[in-house]
């Protein structure tokens, strides 16, 4: 491969590392071609954009990107694909439930999630539980909608009591 062929491929890697909030590196090498193919529709579905890469390239594409990833080279060995997205925890998803299928890949080798850094397989069901900014937006939404909810319910509770009052009072006299 030539010089100028590598730089591009670089500049594509680079693109797609600054264009995904979350990425992760996973090993999906021994997968036949019909595992794949499913691994790779499945991606297609959750938006998820699988690319398998040469180490070096994506080393040096990572090294060019504007994230802090350093800690991830440690990973970089052996057949390495990335897996894109802009859901943290969809990847993480999408293999536990590919390997319900019978299969022990895709393995995780490290993931890139909402600006930290997972290192090895085990880290998967953290991945799994990981709230999206949208799901953490919309808790923080309930939270501060419940005592507001709770005042006006008991105003309009109130409402009914007074108007009770008014009325008994006017029967009296």
């Amino acid at each position: 491969m030539k010089r100028e062929e590598k730089a591009i491929i670089i500049d594509s890697i680079k693109e797609l590392v600054n264009k995904y909030n979350h990425f992760y590196l996973t090993d999906i090498s021994d997968l036949d071609a019909k595992k794949t193919s499913d691994l790779r529709r499945q991606c297609f579905e959750k938006e998820i954009e699988l690319v398998v890469v040469k180490n070096t390239l994506l080393q040096k594409a990572l090294e060019a990107g504007n994230k802090k990833s350093d800690e991830l080279f440690v990973s970089l060995k052996g057949a390495t694909s990335v897996m894109f997205s802009n859901v943290g925890n969809d990847p993480a998803k999408l293999i536990k439930s590919f390997r319900k299928s019978g299969s022990s890949k895709p393995i995780l080798k490290a993931a890139f999630v909402e600006e930290s850094i997972y290192l090895g397989d085990d880290q998967l069901e953290k991945l799994v539980n990981i709230k999206s900014k949208e799901e953490l937006i919309g808790d923080v939404i309930m939270l501060l909608q419940s005592p507001m909810k709770n005042v006006v319910s008991s105003l309009q509770s109130g409402k009914h009591i007074l108007a009770g009052i008014v009325k008994t009072l006017s029967e009296k006299e």
